[in-house]
């Protein structure tokens, strides 16, 4: 679904902002199927513009955030690609999720390294490539969401982005907006990806959209969960973008599109693909409207 968005702030009935909020996610909770035309109306029927990122890889099918997982990823369908950096002892880019890469000796003798002490070369030969290998391995014709885990590597992956990737498809997500104003103001060409949960803001919802918007951040994303029509439109109103994580279910998937937002995360990349795949700029697949009516 896509809404008109002028960048102009929400106009409504003279309410404080979270009431004004709560009345719209009650309101969002509501709608009818039916009502899920767009605002503006489109010429013809055709799939929607839904981002499908590929969470590690495809961490369901294969371990994560290896270059294996990547290329199942696009191999099956996804339109993205997440993943997780970090900087090696030796000043590389390399992807994993956590600062400690763990594994088991015969399955059995467990071990572990840590990332920021470990040279790119060993945590490669342990399933943990570099930025640079992705590219090399698998191109950029691609979105890639990158979870910005250690400070201060958000310039590099920049670079190697610009240098042997494609920096327009490059989506950074960090918890910390400080960080994310920074990276704008040194690269206008990349995505800024504001990840938190909603109880965690610093402010009402209704601020917050106003200032990412005025930081030129480019969406603000938050677990499935925490998602309500009204707040998606409310973000899109300030030309904010609506991302939602950890959607792994077909019923999540499926609610996620009733209410508009713009990008998924999901381990199980042929459900999501599957599922988003079946979705039109017209609405739920036409049994579905059928049912709920």
């Amino acid at each position: 679904m896509e809404v008109t968005r002028n960048g102009s702030a929400p106009s409504g009935p003279c309410l404080s902002q979270d009431d004004r909020i709560r009345q719209e996610s009650r309101q969002g909770s509501r709608v009818a199927l039916d009502d899920l035309a767009p605002a503006q109306q489109r010429e013809k029927t055709g799939p929607v513009a839904l981002i499908t990122f590929a969470h590690r890889g495809a961490r369901a099918h294969l371990p994560e955030n290896t270059i294996a997982a990547f290329r199942y990823g696009l191999e099956h369908g996804a339109r993205g690609l997440e993943t997780d950096a970090w900087q090696s002892a030796d000043g590389e880019i390399v992807l994993t999720h956590d600062e400690w890469l763990r594994d088991r000796i015969a399955h059995i003798v467990p071990w572990r390294l840590r990332v920021p002490a470990t040279s790119a070369a060993r945590l490669a030969r342990h399933g943990a490539p570099r930025l640079v290998d992705l590219y090399e391995e698998l191109g950029s014709d691609y979105e890639l969401s990158i979870d910005l885990k250690a400070p201060g590597i958000g310039q590099q992956v920049i670079g190697i982005a610009r240098e042997q990737g494609d920096p327009h498809r490059l989506w950074l997500c960090a918890a910390s907006t400080t960080r994310l104003k920074e990276l704008r103001e040194a690269a206008t060409e990349v995505k800024l990806v504001h990840s938190q949960f909603r109880t965690r803001l610093p402010r009402t919802i209704e601020r917050h959209a106003a200032d990412l918007a005025a930081a030129g951040i480019d969406a603000m994303n938050m677990h499935h969960t925490e998602w309500s029509r009204g707040l998606v439109e409310l973000f899109h109103r300030f030309d904010v973008r609506a991302f939602a994580w950890d959607v792994q279910e077909v019923r999540h998937l499926r609610s996620m599109l009733r209410i508009g937002v713009d990008a998924v995360y999901c381990d199980h990349v042929d459900r999501m693909v599957a599922t988003v795949s079946e979705w039109t700029t017209d609405g739920p697949p036409s049994q579905e409207r059928d049912n709920a009516r």
